[in-house]
């Protein structure tokens, strides 16, 4: 009797020999049941809804037209509050931004 070696089991997932050493590399191509297992990344959700966020942009806006305007039509620097608001108004958009930015699950400080 000759002595044959044994067919190699095949995985039957990727139809290679299970014995192989795997490729180094993008192995998942084409591969769509190795895909599943990636999730895409969850955005972290801000402190506005997207209404407020909508009306912040209009105070902002707003804010930031009249301070010059009221600069040039009013003697004296109450347009300086129009240009605070504006400011305050700002960083709360930008805060906000910052926690939509941030992934789902990263830690908060």
């Amino acid at each position: 009797m000759s002595s044959s070696p044994e067919p190699a089991e095949c995985d039957a997932r990727t139809g290679r020999n299970a014995d192989s050493p795997s490729r180094i590399g993008r192995s998942g191509d084409g591969n769509p049941g190795s895909s599943r297992k990636t999730f895409g990344m969850q955005q972290g959700s801000g402190f506005l809804t997207p209404r407020q966020r909508r009306l912040a942009w209009l105070g902002f806006l707003l804010a930031a037209v009249q301070a010059p305007v009221s600069a040039k039509l009013v003697a004296d620097d109450s347009w300086l509050f129009s240009l605070c608001v504006a400011l305050m108004v700002a960083t709360v958009i930008i805060a906000d931004d910052a926690g939509r930015r941030r992934p789902a699950d990263a830690p908060v400080d």
